[in-house]
């Protein structure tokens, strides 16, 4: 019994080191038509990092054949599936250019925006990648307006465009909870402009109107009436596109503001200022 696991083990054994050493001996054969043809059954396969060593290593041998636009395509196809995004990114972005007449230059455009679009982080962190994703696939739009593909590149610039909102949004309510009044207030105009179909604008405007008063009742004396002025027109604003809106925060607010901007003093204060 114990010689026949033996035997069991070595054949085993024997058997991976022949897969590995049939790899192997392709790879350092120097035969460039076996290692393509080995290469192309590998990526068909799915053995991506086996077959993109052999298109490595083979590509600038075939370059400028009717072979290297194939061998260039599927390498970074390859390295998508690795999640190399940005090596995929380069690679389709290459091929689209190098290979301009391809009948698949148009989905490696689409490759090369959907490869950035795979490394976009959480909103929590930097959106370069986010942002050069959009702008890739805006690209691709305005480049194939009658591609299949424009529909599902409108979806994933909305749902990017969505993720930055929510990263404005949540950087103006931080600025707001650090006592960064200005910088919210800032902030969340930005979101505004940039996104003027935000579905949080209401919550948005709200806490524009709140970080307003508290900016303003922070600020050294002479600054003060200019900005609980300021106060005010932003609840007014906020009244404005919600009239139907019974809001008692903005409403107390509104009142506050306004009683503190009337203060005799702050005329009193400028008129001293404008003697001196």
């Amino acid at each position: 019994m114990r010689y026949f696991k033996y035997l069991l083990v070595c054949t085993i054994l024997i058997g991976l080191g022949a897969c590995k050493s049939a790899y192997e001996k392709v790879r350092t054969s120097g035969d460039l038509p076996l290692m393509l043809k080995t290469a192309n059954k590998l990526y068909a396969d799915k053995e991506y990092l086996k077959a993109s060593t052999l298109y490595d290593m083979i590509y600038s041998s075939y370059r400028g054949s009717k072979e290297a636009e194939e061998i260039y395509y599927n390498n970074a196809d390859c390295n998508f599936h690795l999640s190399n995004y940005e090596t995929s990114n380069y690679m389709f972005g290459n091929y689209a250019n190098t290979f301009y007449n391809s009948p698949k230059r148009e989905e490696a455009e689409f490759m090369a925006a959907y490869s950035i679009y795979k490394t976009s982080p959480d909103y929590r962190l930097d959106q370069t990648p986010t942002i050069k994703s959009i702008d890739l696939f805006q690209n691709f739009i305005n480049s194939h307006p009658e591609s299949p593909k424009v529909k599902e590149c409108t979806k994933i610039i909305d749902e990017l465009r969505a993720k930055l909102e929510v990263k404005a949004f949540e950087q103006g309510k931080l600025y707001y909870h650090l006592q960064h009044y200005q910088g919210a207030i800032s902030t969340l105009d930005n979101l505004l402009n940039e996104f003027p179909d935000t579905r949080n604008e209401k919550a948005v405007r709200q806490l524009m109107v709140k970080a307003a008063f508290e900016w303003a009742s922070n600020s050294i004396f002479e600054k003060q009436k200019d900005r609980f002025l300021k106060t005010v027109e932003l609840a007014d604003l906020y009244n404005s596109k919600f009239p139907k809106e019974k809001n008692k925060e903005i409403h107390d607010i509104r009142a506050k503001a306004l009683t503190k901007s009337k203060n005799p003093l702050y005329d009193g204060h400028k008129n001293a200022s404008t003697k001196s």
